[in-house]
């Protein structure tokens, strides 16, 4: 069997009485980029913090490649790359000397140093801006700093805290290209609370919410998790409400215009293939007809349990 890149085994935190998490499990043993989701305070900060050695949790245990981050935490660290919210930039160096220095502290064999600046600086497009201080970059280039000094030991292990928060859309679009980039070779866990910036970067999901962890998969289960239940259609001849009601496994009819329609429906699917036979069959000139997905903060919003609250 594949050793896991990382594994969480029954790991709780407790700030003086309150238990911030309670007994977490998961592995992670693919490359790709994993999001970390959760409501604020559900507890991710704190997986994120224990994971990253930050934080000592108080009971459970974390293994980066295997090895127990709380029995040989130097080595362990050594497998992992951590880029806080905010960047640990010295604004005062510039490229060259800050990724460097970043090399050292991860205790990097002094030959290697020199060629892994250089590739790393390469992959994250800062080659030309090596002499620059980093102060005199602008954000999405520090992020990229950023993100530079998280992978120059080349982890098998990354966690990223809001990448792209703070950038502008061409920023956030060209770091999210460079997440996935470094993903086909490690595994990236992904910390946002952007939902369209997990489904535009992530392979897979885990959320936390109120200290435990609710959901485990791929993006598409995640997606999914919902089973659609409404779909929109519009015919050219105009059929009348109760005739689409009598269409088996409709349960509501709401027009959006005098040829257009929402139904909700149970049952499964197969209800609009019955109305495409009942259009055809009745000449009502069926012209579209669109299942509509459960959107993410939908999802987000059931699993995070604030549906059932409202």
């Amino acid at each position: 069997m594949e050793k896991a890149i990382i594994k969480v085994e029954h790991l709780s935190h407790r700030y003086s009485t309150q238990w911030a998490i309670r007994d977490i499990n998961f592995e992670i043993n693919q490359k790709g980029v994993v999001g970390l989701l959760g409501s604020n305070g559900a507890g991710k900060s704190t997986t994120m913090n224990i994971i990253c050695g930050v934080l000592n949790q108080t009971e459970g245990e974390v293994y980066i490649n295997g090895i127990s981050l709380s029995e040989r935490p130097v080595e362990a660290k050594q497998n992992i790359g951590f880029l806080p919210q905010k960047p640990p930039l010295y604004a005062d160096l510039n490229v060259d000397e800050y990724l460097t220095y970043c090399a050292n502290l991860r205790l990097m064999d002094d030959k290697q140093v020199r060629s892994a600046v250089e590739e790393v600086k390469r992959r994250c497009g800062i080659s030309h801006f090596s002499h620059r201080l980093i102060r005199n970059l602008s954000g999405g280039y520090q992020q990229r700093v950023g993100i530079a000094q998280a992978i120059v030991h080349n982890p098998a292990f990354v966690v990223l805290d809001e990448p792209t928060n703070g950038l502008d859309p061409n920023q956030i679009v060209e770091i999210r290209e460079l997440i996935k980039e470094i993903a086909k070779d490690r595994s990236v866990l992904l910390s946002t609370h952007i939902l369209s910036e997990v489904q535009a970067t992530c392979d897979y999901i885990r959320m936390i919410e109120h200290g435990q962890v609710v959901f485990a998969g791929t993006i598409d289960e995640f997606d999914n998790y919902i089973e659609p239940d409404t779909f929109v259609a519009k015919f050219e001849n105009q059929p009348t409400k109760e005739e689409l009601l009598q269409v088996r496994g409709i349960i509501q009819v709401i027009p959006l215009s005098e040829t257009k329609y929402r139904f909700r429906f149970e049952g499964g699917n197969d209800v609009m293939r019955r109305m495409v036979e009942c259009s055809v069959n009745n000449g009502w000139g069926l012209s579209e007809i669109t299942l509509e997905k459960i959107s993410l903060d939908e999802i987000f919003a059931q699993l995070s349990g604030k549906k059932e609250n409202e």
